[in-house]
This record gives structure tokens, C-alpha cells and sequence, in this order.
């Protein structure tokens, strides 16, 4: 019920064109660089995956994840605009199944954007490289490996953004730490498990204990960040 709730909410903001409009960007970034520079990558070591992600991944990433940060942010400022988050208090529904609801709204449009882009990659391998047995099934853990790293940056923003009333307090910390995701050195792991770092991963060019190391530790960032909500929501009730 509140999950239905939080999509009649976004129908009066700018949350689902972002994100239609988002992942249409993301996904047209391999197409125009192999329709503009295919002689680099035609002659590469590698299945079509591992040659178009490891060329196009980073910019695909820090678009998406700069959409679920502007999506949380814009979640958010529909709660906190006139004291409509007060308002929510008086009604018989947990601000944890607030937070969550949301959370959810904002996986099921990043598993959306990553569709989009699983698609951009099916067709630039059709046209420029060869479908080969087995294509599917790892373009499948390809986009399914990205998609659970970035659970812990969606969780991460929406508590972010319920910390903060003000809509561009909450931007600007999510905008900071984007960046400087993408300035952290990508073979230290400890560094490279910042939530905000954790999505630019691939799957393709990592082996399998590298992979099984940032599943956990994206599912114990999940479970940290899902405990801090529980506790920041019961810490400010205590203050107001």
C-alpha cells in the first residue's frame, strides 16, 4: 500500500522524466562513442561485454548514479514541502515504511535505467561485434551484479536526503560524494567500497573472489545503512 502511495506521490514531480530521460542519456553513451570511434575497440582482447563496458562503464555509472541522487532528493522534498512530513506523522503509517517504500520506488527506475542500458549494449554487440553463445547469460550478471552494488547508494541517499529539509542541502552532500567517488583510486578495495564508489565496479572484468568480496560488502552496507535509518528516525523524534 505504501509503495502504490509513493507512485501517485512522484506523479506530481519531475522523478519518473528524470529518469526516463536519464537513462536514454546513459544508454546512448556506447552507442555514440562506437558509432563514433569503432575502430578502437573492434580489434580489443575480450568479449563484446568486457570491450564496451570497460570503455563506457564510468560515464554510464556517474549518470546513474547521479539520477538516484537527484530521485531521493526529489522524494524527499515532496515530504518536507509544506510540513507535509508532519502531516504524515498523525496517520497510522511507520516513517521506516516511508523510507523503504521509497527505496523501493527508487530500485525498481535504476533497474529500469540498467534495462535501458543492457539494451544499448545488446544492439552495439549485434552491430559492431558478434552475439556469441552465452551473450545473454552474462549481459545478465553483468547488469544484475551492477545493480545490487548500487543498492547501497540508493539506501545511502534516501537517508541523506531524510536527514535534510532542505532539498539542495541533501544535492549538494549526494554531488560531493559522487565525486569523489570517481576520484577514489580504484584498486584499493577498502576505499573502493564507498557506497557511492561500489556501482562503478564491473562485473566483467573482475574475477569471481574480487566479485564475491564487494557482495558482501554491499549486503553489509545495506544492512548498516538500513539500521542507521532505524535509529536516526528514533534519535529525532526524541529531539522534536
Amino acid at each position: 500500500m505504501s509503495v502504490s502511495l509513493e507512485c501517485k506521490k512522484v506523479k506530481r514531480t519531475g522523478f519518473l522524466p528524470a529518469f526516463f530521460c536519464g537513462g536514454i542519456l546513459a544508454a546512448a553513451v556506447p552507442i555514440v562513442n562506437m558509432a563514433v570511434r569503432s575502430e578502437m575497440y573492434l580489434n580489443q582482447p575480450g568479449s563484446p561485454i568486457q570491450i564496451l563496458l570497460g570503455a563506457n562503464w564510468q560515464m554510464m555509472t556517474m549518470l546513474n548514479v547521479l539520477l538516484v541522487v537527484a530521485g531521493a532528493c526529489l522524494l524527499y522534498h515532496t515530504e518536507y514541502a509544506d510540513n507535509a512530513m508532519q502531516k504524515m506523522k498523525s496517520l497510522p503509517i511507520r516513517e521506516s515504511s516511508i523510507f523503504f517504500s521509497k527505496a523501493v520506488l527508487v530500485g525498481f527506475m535504476s533497474l529500469f535505467v540498467l534495462a535501458t542500458q543492457a539494451g544499448a549494449v545488446t544492439f552495439c554487440s549485434y552491430r559492431w561485434f558478434e552475439l556469441g553463445n552465452g551473450f545473454f547469460g552474462e549481459l545478465c550478471k553483468c547488469f544484475g551484479y551492477s545493480f545490487l552494488l548500487m543498492l547501497p547508494c540508493i539506501i545511502l541517499s534516501l537517508l541523506i536526503s531524510e536527514a535534510c529539509k532542505n532539498m539542495w542541502v541533501s544535492l549538494g552532500i549526494g554531488v560531493v560524494c559522487v565525486f569523489t567517488a570517481t576520484m577514489l583510486p580504484t584498486t584499493n578495495f577498502a576505499l573502493s567500497l564507498f557506497p557511492f564508489a561500489l556501482p562503478f565496479q564491473i562485473f566483467a572484468s573482475a574475477d569471481i573472489t574480487q566479485s564475491t568480496h564487494y557482495i558482501c560488502g554491499a549486503i553489509a552496507e545495506l544492512a548498516v545503512c538500513g539500521l542507521a535509518q532505524l535509529i536516526f528516525v528514533k534519535v529525532r523524534r526524541s529531539f522534536e
